[in-house]
């Protein structure tokens, strides 16, 4: 979609779109109501300032919506509405061999034990075994810590997705 048509859309339609980048419904909301957008960079400096502006249970909410890394049946069920936007985030995982696999998985129900959500990363052109490495890294964080982390990790992902989904004018 070009900037001119997400400028256009309808505030449903809009947020719709928004939702598809991060699932943090405050956020959306913010992002939806901000348009008309000047440009692509203004659309991802509001998106980083209305990220700014959230709080714990926004970026819990933004977490919930993203699969575990490594678990390719909650990748298929969780990006299903998300496919354009979402789709070679997680090609690490997918080309990981079986023992990376587990060793993700099992750390990521590990971490989500531990701190309440999943493990985030922006794991665009990570290869599984450095997701396994910053996992091992970050698990025994506070979940204070994690939750910013994860949301700083969360913006990035967010930013990928607007851009994966705005084409030139």
């Amino acid at each position: 979609m070009t900037l001119t048509e997400l400028n256009n859309l309808s505030p449903e339609t809009a947020e719709h779109f928004f939702a598809q980048t991060c699932a943090a419904q405050r956020w959306v909301t913010k992002m939806q109501a901000q348009r008309p957008y000047a440009n692509v960079p203004n659309v991802l400096q509001q998106a980083k300032t209305h990220w700014q502006d959230m709080e714990q249970d926004d970026f819990l909410q933004a977490f919930d919506a993203h699969p575990m890394i490594g678990d390719m049946s909650s990748l298929r069920e969780k990006y299903a509405s998300t496919k354009a936007m979402a789709s070679h985030e997680q090609d690490g995982a997918s080309q990981a061999d079986e023992a990376t696999l587990q060793a993700l998985q099992k750390l990521n129900l590990a971490y989500k034990e531990k701190h309440g959500f999943i493990f985030i990363i922006c794991a665009s052109g990570l290869s599984a075994k450095t997701m396994l490495e910053e996992i091992e890294k970050r698990i025994d964080n506070t979940t204070a810590t994690e939750i910013d982390i994860a949301s700083k990790e969360q913006i990035k992902i967010t930013m990928l997705r607007i851009l994966k989904g705005l084409s030139d004018e």
